[in-house]
């Protein structure tokens, strides 16, 4: 069974002004530099016409796992983030799969930004599979909690740099 992640971020400033705060090199550096965790990266980054697709490297410092993670798991933990984006008329959509590494399962979410009542709204919905036995419902929903937590930092991290920008 997974659990899932849904977020929602709302933003006043335009589609195009967004899109470029969410998926810019500089400005994914930037907000990894300020919310990403150890050893936080750009691994790799594309963009071919209409379509994006970069990867992040995020590490978690064993000190900031619960004991029951740190049980099934020795160590930091290093999560690789694969996002793409498609620019689809006046809208672009996404996905984005994701690794715990050592951790066996995934995270694989679908993304949405588009304009909608006069704001610029990002959603995004996915779910955490963890393949632990007995245990894995619990790593689970610890995951998916920090997922939703990150989501939330990332879309006020976003929020500050458009005011800056402007």
């Amino acid at each position: 069974m997974a659990s899932r992640i849904e977020h929602r971020a709302e933003f006043t400033q335009g589609l195009a002004e967004v899109f470029t705060a969410l998926s810019d090199q500089d400005a994914l550096q930037a907000r990894l530099d300020a919310i990403g965790g150890l050893n936080a990266r750009v691994n790799t980054y594309s963009h071919d016409g209409d379509r994006w697709r970069f990867q992040l490297y995020q590490g978690v410092g064993a000190d900031k796992l619960p004991s029951f993670v740190r049980v099934l798991h020795s160590g930091d933990l290093v999560v690789e983030r694969e996002q793409t984006w498609t620019r689809t008329g006046q809208r672009y959509t996404g996905t984005v799969q994701a690794t715990v590494g050592g951790v066996p399962g995934d995270i694989t979410a679908r993304t949405e930004l588009a304009s909608e009542g006069g704001k610029t709204v990002l959603r995004t919905d996915g779910e955490v599979k963890i393949r632990i036995p007995l245990v894995g419902g619990r790593v689970e929903g610890f995951v998916a909690s920090e997922v939703t937590k990150l989501l939330q930092n990332e879309a006020d991290f976003t929020a500050r740099w458009l005011a800056s920008a402007g």
